[in-house]
This record gives structure tokens, C-alpha cells and sequence, in this order.
């Protein structure tokens, strides 16, 4: 059974969220985060009120996909946040409701921390489509600012 619980709680899975998290979406940006800033950053050492909260999504003790939600990941859009960032379920268990379950549940933990509203970014839109989401911003070349209200 996967169960989404605070990466808080199993620290010795933080070096697999970085690596995670930065072959998804950094390995091939030039100048982009580090592993290293990565695993800082979702290990409490990102400057204060950065980094809100991580999830990792677990099957036993095997870390299957994490999600983040932070301050803001566009700054050219300031007045948006929090945003929720590099949601990531490890290749071979895609398709299989890890993501879903991993979105609604940051989606209980934004609300219980105040916002009424999540805002982020993707090429996939029609999975955030699906969990309730809505576009609100088309960035060009099919990616999206998305925001999903937290009714």
C-alpha cells in the first residue's frame, strides 16, 4: 500500500528525493540546481519560509515520488504562491495513481497551512485538469501556469 508521509520524517531518503528531483527536471539545464542545493534545500536549508513542505510517497520503506511546495518558482510572477514544485514518481510506477495521490495530498497540507489556492507550472496540463486545476497563464511552446483551488 503507498502511503505520503513528511520527508521530515525519513531523512535517509533525502539523498534519493535530490537525485530524483534532479534528473527529472535539472540534469539538463545549464545553470540549473545541483543535487547538492537540491538535497539542502528539501533538507531544511533553504532560506527560511523557501521551502514549506515536502512529501514523499512510500510503498514499505521504498520511496516511489515526492512533491514540494514552495514560496514562489516564477519571478516574474511574484504575487503568485505558494507553488506546488517538482512533483516526480520514479519511471517505472507512472500511471499507477502515485502522482495523484502525492497533489492531493500537498493539496491538504497547503490548505491546513492557510492558502486557498496552489499555482505551478507544466507541460502536462491535463493531469492537474483531471485533480481539479485550471489554467491560468500559457507561457508559450505548451507550458502552463496552473493554479488549483483548494475548496
Amino acid at each position: 500500500m503507498v502511503r505520503v508521509e513528511p520527508l521530515a520524517r525519513h531523512p535517509r531518503h533525502l539523498d534519493f528525493v535530490a537525485g530524483l528531483v534532479w534528473r527529472e527536471f535539472w540534469a539538463e539545464v545549464q545553470g540549473g540546481m545541483s543535487e547538492a542545493e537540491l538535497r539542502a534545500a528539501f533538507g531544511g536549508q533553504a532560506p527560511p519560509g523557501r521551502v514549506l513542505a515536502s512529501l514523499l510517497a512510500l510503498e514499505g520503506d521504498t520511496p516511489l515520488g515526492c512533491v514540494h511546495l514552495i514560496d514562489n518558482d516564477d519571478p516574474s510572477l511574484p504575487e503568485l504562491h505558494p507553488w506546488l514544485v517538482a512533483m516526480v514518481v520514479v519511471p517505472d510506477r507512472r500511471g499507477q495513481g502515485i502522482g495523484s495521490l502525492l497533489v492531493r495530498a500537498m493539496a491538504r497540507e497547503a490548505k491546513t497551512l492557510g492558502f486557498e489556492r496552489l499555482w505551478f507550472g507544466t507541460d502536462g496540463p491535463g493531469f492537474y485538469e483531471r485533480l481539479g486545476a485550471v489554467k491560468h497563464l500559457d507561457k508559450g511552446r505548451g507550458f502552463w501556469i496552473m493554479t488549483l483551488p483548494l475548496a
